[in-house]
C-alpha cells in the first residue's frame, strides 16, 4: 500500500493574497457599484478602473500584511473574513456606511433591536463570505521557512504592493485626484478597511472618555422667574425613525395623521435632524451646543437640557420604550417600558402607548412646580416596521412582514412603514388627550420631534445611519409637531403659523423648552426659540 504523499503547503504570502482577493471581489459589491456609478466604465475610465482594482487589492495586502504573519496569519485573516462578511451584508442590503456613528449606534442597541436585524440573508453572507473561507484558511497547511526568509518574503511583497500603488497613481493621476477629492465619500464603502478604521477611532475615543471624566455644568444661572404665575406641563415625545414626508399633516397623500389633524396640532414642515442615528441625534437635540459644535464625547462630559430644567426646579421624568436615553437621562428619574413588567400594553412587543398609562398619577403626585415628561418611542424603528404597530393599525396593505427588506417590494415596505406612522399618530393623539385633561391646572404643550429619518429604498438605500454629509434628505428631514392647550396664555397662533415656512433643526429644542417654561438663563438664545415672537404681552 502506497503511503499518502506529503500535503501541499501554501505560503503565508499566497494565503494573504488569496484572502485579500476574496475580500475585494466578494465583500465589496456596494463599493464597486458606487465606483462604477461615479466613473462609468468605458472609454478612458476603463484602464483607470482596472488600475483601481489593483490598488485596492494592494492596499488590503499592505493593511493586513503587517499583522497576518507567523502564528497570527490564520487568526488575523479569519477575523477579517468574518468581520467583512457581516459589514458586506449591511452595505449591500441597506447601503449602510459602517462608520463611527453606526458603531456607536450598534453598541447602544438593545437585544430586541439587534434580533430584528438577524435574517437568513445575513446568515448566508456570514456563512458564504465568512465561515466557509475561514474554514479553508484554518485547514490550509501553512509553509514556514524560518523567520528570516519569511520576514524577507513579506517585506518584498509589501514593497511590491506599495510600488504598484505608486505606479498606478502616477499613471492615472487625474483619475485618483478626482477619486480622492471630488468623490471622497466612495472611501466610506471600502470593506473592511473603512469599518476597521472607524472601529479603531471609536475605541480610542471611548477610552479617552472613560479616563477621568468630569461633568461640566451648563446654564448654572438657570431659574424660573418669580413673576411666573402659571404651572407648565410639557410632554416631550422623542420619535424614532420617522420621516416628515410620510405625515399627512405635512401634505402626504395618505391619511397617516388623522388624530393630529383633529387635535389642531401645528407642524413645522421644514425641520432637519442633528444626525442620522439615535446615538447622535438624541444627545445632540438635548445639548446646548447645537449640531455645528456637537461632539458625542463632549456631550457625555457635560450637562444637558434635562439637567438645566431640574436645577431650575422643574419635575423631570424620562420614560423609555426604546433602547435607552443615550446618556441624556442619567441624572433624572428614568423608567424602562420595554417589558411587560413595567408596560401594561404589550402584545408581540410592548407598545408606546403603555408609557401613558401611569402619567396622570405621576402628575397628581407633583402638586407644585412645572413638569416635563419625556417619552422615548420605539416608533418606526426598522427594519421590522410591521412589528411597530398592533394589527388594528394595518390600514395600508399589503405590508412587508419580513425583517429582511430584500424579500419585500418597495410598496410593501412603504405600507408597513406608513402603518407604523399611523400608530404614532394614535399615540400622540392619546398624549394630547391626557394634556387636555390637565388644561385647568397647567399651561400644557406637546412637542414631538423624531430623532432622524429613514431610507425606504430610494437610490438603493435602506434604514439610516449614513454620515451626515452623505445622507439623503429622507434620513434628515424629520417631523416636528407642536400642540398647545387652551390654558396657554398669550399664544399668538397666527404668528406661529407664519413661522412655519422657516427651516428649523434640533438646535431649536433646547431654547424652545426654556422659553416655554420661562426659565431665565444666559444660555438661552431667543433666535433659536421657535416660539419667540409668538407670545402676546400680558
Amino acid at each position: 500500500m502506497n503511503s499518502p504523499g506529503p500535503k501541499r503547503e501554501i505560503g503565508g504570502n499566497a494565503l494573504l493574497l488569496l484572502t485579500c482577493l476574496l475580500l475585494v471581489g466578494g465583500g465589496n459589491a456596494r463599493f464597486i457599484a458606487q465606483v462604477l456609478h461615479a466613473f462609468p466604465p468605458g472609454g478612458s475610465n476603463l484602464p483607470a478602473l482596472l488600475s483601481l482594482a489593483v490598488v485596492f487589492l494592494a492596499f488590503n495586502v499592505v493593511l493586513f500584511g503587517g499583522f497576518a504573519f507567523g502564528r497570527m496569519t490564520k487568526p488575523v485573516l479569519i477575523a477579517v473574513l468574518l468581520t467583512a462578511s457581516v459589514t458586506a451584508y449591511f452595505m449591500d442590503s441597506f447601503g449602510t456606511v459602517i462608520g463611527e456613528d453606526m458603531l456607536r449606534n450598534a453598541v447602544q442597541t438593545d437585544a430586541g433591536e439587534a434580533l430584528d436585524l438577524l435574517t437568513f440573508k445575513l446568515l448566508a453572507y456570514f456563512v458564504l463570505l465568512g465561515v466557509l473561507p475561514s474554514v479553508v484558511v484554518w485547514r490550509a497547511p501553512l509553509a514556514w521557512r524560518g523567520w528570516r526568509r519569511e520576514l524577507a518574503g513579506r517585506v518584498k511583497l509589501l514593497a511590491l504592493c506599495l510600488l504598484a500603488i505608486a505606479l498606478m497613481v502616477m499613471a492615472f493621476g487625474g483619475f485618483y485626484a478626482s477619486f480622492i477629492r471630488a468623490h471622497k465619500p466612495l472611501r466610506s464603502y471600502a470593506n473592511p478597511a473603512y469599518p476597521l478604521l472607524a472601529s479603531l477611532k471609536f475605541v480610542g475615543k471611548a477610552n479617552q472618555a472613560m479616563a477621568g471624566m468630569k461633568l461640566a455644568a451648563v446654564a448654572t444661572d438657570a431659574h424660573i422667574s418669580k413673576d411666573d404665575r402659571h404651572r407648565e406641563l410639557i410632554v416631550l415625545v422623542v420619535g424614532e425613525t420617522a420621516r416628515a414626508d410620510r405625515f399627512s399633516i405635512n401634505g402626504y397623500a395618505r391619511d397617516t395623521t388623522p388624530r393630529l389633524r383633529e387635535a389642531g396640532a401645528i407642524s413645522l414642515p421644514d425641520f432637519r435632524s442633528c444626525g442620522t442615528s439615535t446615538a447622535i441625534s438624541v444627545p445632540c437635540m438635548f445639548s446646548p451646543r447645537g449640531m455645528a459644535r456637537f461632539d458625542p464625547k463632549r456631550a457625555a462630559e457635560e450637562e444637558n437640557l434635562l439637567d438645566v430644567l431640574q436645577r431650575a426646579g422643574v419635575n423631570v421624568l424620562w420614560l423609555d420604550n426604546n433602547s435607552d436615553s443615550k446618556g441624556v437621562a442619567l441624572r433624572v428619574p428614568y423608567r424602562d417600558y420595554k417589558s411587560p413588567a413595567a408596560n401594561t400594553v404589550c402584545d408581540d412587543e410592548c407598545r408606546d402607548e403603555g408609557m401613558l398609562v401611569s402619567l396622570q398619577d405621576y402628575i397628581d403626585r407633583h402638586p407644585a412646580g412645572d413638569i416635563v415628561i419625556v417619552l422615548h418611542q420605539m416608533g418606526n424603528h426598522g427594519p421590522a416596521y410591521y412589528k411597530r404597530y398592533p394589527p388594528a393599525f394595518e390600514k395600508f396593505r399589503p405590508a412587508c412582514k419580513s425583517k429582511d427588506l430584500g424579500m419585500c417590494s418597495r410598496e410593501e415596505i412603504g405600507n408597513a412603514y406608513d402603518n407604523a406612522i399611523l400608530y404614532t399618530d394614535h399615540f400622540l393623539g392619546k398624549a394630547i388627550a391626557l394634556l387636555k385633561r390637565n388644561d385647568a391646572k397647567f399651561e400644557t404643550a406637546l412637542f414631538y420631534l423624531s430623532d432622524h429619518g429613514e431610507s425606504l429604498g430610494e437610490g438603493g438605500l435602506y434604514l439610516h445611519g449614513l454620515p451626515r454629509p452623505l445622507a439623503p434628505d429622507s434620513q434628515l428631514h424629520v417631523p416636528a409637531i407642536l400642540w398647545f392647550g387652551s390654558g396657554v396664555d398669550g399664544l399668538d397662533r397666527e404668528a406661529l403659523m407664519r413661522k412655519r415656512g422657516q427651516r428649523f433643526t434640533h438646535d431649536h429644542l433646547f431654547h424652545t423648552v426654556l422659553g416655554f417654561l420661562e426659565i431665565r438663563t444666559s444660555a438661552y438664545k431667543p433666535e433659536l426659540d421657535v416660539l419667540d415672537g409668538c407670545r402676546r404681552e400680558e
